[in-house]
C-alpha cells in the first residue's frame, strides 16, 4: 500500500493542470512544467483534485514517485523553490557576470559555472547565493554542482556550504 501515492492532490486556484496520454503539463503564474508518466499509472483531474492511481501492481514503485514529482510541480508553478549557499574561508566569493557564476574558492583559478535556463540567481553579498527557480529538480542540482566545486572541510569548516548545514568539525592533530 502506498501512501504517498495515494495521497489525493488539491490543484489551487490559479493553476491549470492537463493530461493528455501520459503526459502531465501544469501551467501556473510562474510557469509551465511537464512531464512524462509511466504507462500504467494513470492521473485524473476531478473537481479541482488530481487522482493518481495505478493499473497493476508492477508499477507500484513508481506510484509514490509520481505523486511526489506531480506536487512538486503544483509548489514550483505557485510559490516556487529556492536554495541558499554561503561560502565560507578567505577569499572564498560568487560573483555574477551575465548568465555565468564565477566562484572563487581557494583554487588558482576562479571557476566558471553556466547558469541553466530556468533559474536565477541572486547574491545579497559576495560571500552569499540564492538560486530560485520552478523547477525543484533543477534548483536542486544547480546547488549540489556550485557546492562540489569546493566541500566544507571538517577542520577548518572552509568550502561551499547550504546556509542551514551544519558542518561536523574534527578536532585535528594534539600538540606533544
Amino acid at each position: 500500500m502506498s501512501r504517498i501515492g495515494n495521497r489525493i492532490l488539491s490543484i489551487p486556484a490559479n493553476v491549470t493542470v492537463t493530461v493528455e496520454g501520459n503526459k502531465v503539463t501544469v501551467k501556473g503564474p510562474k510557469g509551465e512544467l511537464s512531464t512524462e508518466i509511466h504507462d500504467n499509472i494513470n492521473v485524473e483531474v476531478k473537481d479541482n483534485e488530481l487522482v493518481i492511481t495505478r493499473s497493476n501492481d508492477n508499477v507500484k514503485n513508481f506510484h509514490g514517485t509520481v505523486n511526489a514529482n506531480i506536487k512538486n510541480m503544483l509548489v514550483g508553478v505557485t510559490e516556487g523553490f529556492e536554495k541558499k549557499l554561503e561560502a565560507v574561508g578567505v577569499g572564498y566569493r560568487f560573483q555574477l557576470k551575465g548568465n555565468e557564476l564565477v566562484v572563487t574558492a581557494g583554487y588558482s583559478h576562479p571557476v566558471n559555472v553556466k547558469v541553466p535556463s530556468g533559474i536565477t540567481l541572486e547574491s545579497p553579498s559576495n560571500t552569499e547565493l540564492t538560486i530560485k527557480g520552478i523547477d525543484k529538480c533543477l534548483v536542486g542540482e544547480f546547488a549540489a554542482n556550485v557546492r562540489k566545486i569546493r566541500q566544507p572541510e571538517p577542520y577548518k569548516g572552509k568550502g561551499i556550504r547550504y546556509a542551514d548545514e551544519v558542518v561536523r568539525r574534527k578536532e585535528g592533530k594534539k600538540a606533544a
